[in-house]
Order: C-alpha cells, then structure tokens, then sequence
C-alpha cells in the first residue's frame, strides 16, 4: 500500500524524503511528489531538470531489511523494471533500461532514477529511490535530441500526480517480486536491457570502441564483448548515440 505525499514544492524529493528518514517518520512504500524540484538530484551529481507541473519527480522509499549491503544492485535493477513496466503499459514497445539505470525509448531518454541510501552501523536502512518521468513537457532545450516525453510520443495530456502514484505501486511490486525471486529479477532485466546482445559504440578516456552488450553483474558492472570481455564499473564509460 502507498502511502502519497504531495508538495507543491521542494528543493529535492530525495532530500525530504532522506530528512523524513532521519527524523525516524519514513514508512516502507511511501511516494514523495513534487510538482515542481528547484534543485532536483540526478547521477553523478548533475541537476534533474524538469518543467513546473509537467512530470513526474518523486522519491519512493524502500526499507530493505531483507537484504544485505551487497545487494544493493539488485535493489536498483527492481526499481528501474518498476518504471520500464510502468512506461510500457503506455508506451507498447522500444521502452528500455539503459545501464546503470536511465529508462529509455528508442534511443532518447524518458526517464532516470537516483538511489540513495541510508546505512546505520551495518544495517541497510532505507533506500530513497528518486523517479523522474518526463509527461507533458515537449521542450528540453539543449536536449531536445536526446530526451522524450510521453505526450510526445502517444501525442496525450497526463495528470503527473495520478502517474506518479501509479509509477509508486508499480516500484513496490517490482521490489516485492525481487524478494520473492531474484532469479525472475535477473531475467526480466537482463531482457529489457538497452541494446542487450547488440553492438554499440562506447568512450572509455579518449579510447573510443565497439562492444557487444552482454550482461549487468551482481555488482552492477557492464559486461560487454569485443576482441575480449570487459567489465565496467558506473562512471567509468561513457555511450556514444
């Protein structure tokens, strides 16, 4: 059950959701919504961008007591099929997980996820799982090329907050089914990697190569095959599109 929290307005839905955390108030399965972020987190320490009212920018907290701290990928492959299972019930086809963890269709991102998580001595705590989903906004400036919304692709008006609840269940049953089975986990996202079993070009420095996309370990390494087998850690490659 989710339980909703909207706000008209916050610097981070992760940062709230992490201050609730602290102040001993966070429950497993709650949604924090904004309809506006004026300094929304993205990966890597870059700024989530998104239009006033137009997305969806929330953070769902998971409390994973039933995991350890080396699993903690595991719990990031649940919450990306969460929203690449949230997307396709929208979107019918091409929607994808682009690794470590953006949501994609065709070649343009739709969607990104920030995990951040709370450890107390050796006890994983919560996991704050920031979601932005671009709805309704069709301009993105100096990524016009290179991200997408889903006004723009089925050509209709969301409400973002009903989505937003909608993405939340959808995260929760992901999670849940992750511990029930982390083998069906595995699978499901392995198949609904982007460009999984393709060849695509990659930057690593100034070294610039094609691989073949194998498989995303335990870890969250990227595997991937060319003259040899390489493995990659987030941060370490960049995609050329």
């Amino acid at each position: 059950m989710v339980k909703f929290i909207e706000l008209n307005q916050v610097d981070s839905t992760n940062n709230y959701a992490t201050a609730l955390a602290h102040a001993g108030m966070a429950q497993h399965g709650t949604c924090v919504f904004a309809h506006h972020q004026t300094n929304g987190k993205g990966q890597r320490n870059k700024e989530w961008i998104a239009q006033q009212n137009q997305n969806i920018t929330c953070s769902i907290i998971l409390e994973p007591t039933c995991l350890n701290s080396s699993e903690m990928f595991w719990l990031s492959k649940a919450v990306a099929l969460g929203g690449c299972r949230f997307l396709k019930k929208y979107i019918n086809e091409n929607v994808t997980i682009k690794w470590p963890n953006d949501l994609y269709w065709c070649d343009r991102k739709a969607g990104g996820i920030l995990i951040e998580n709370i450890i107390q001595g050796s006890q994983w705590k919560f996991a704050i799982c920031g979601i932005g989903i671009n709805v309704n906004q069709v301009v993105f400036d100096d990524l016009q090329t290179k991200a997408v919304s889903l006004k723009q692709i089925t050509g209709i008006h969301y409400q973002p907050i009903s989505l937003a609840q909608e993405l939340a269940t959808d995260v929760l049953n992901a999670f849940d089914a992750l511990i029930s089975n982390h083998f069906f986990t595995e699978m499901e996202y392995k198949k609904s990697l982007y460009k999984w079993k393709q060849k695509v070009r990659l930057k690593k420095a100034n070294r610039v190569f094609e691989a073949i996309i194998l498989d995303v370990t335990s870890a969250g390494q990227l595997v991937v095959k060319h003259a040899i087998q390489e493995q990659f850690n987030v941060g370490q490659i960049e995609w050329i599109i």
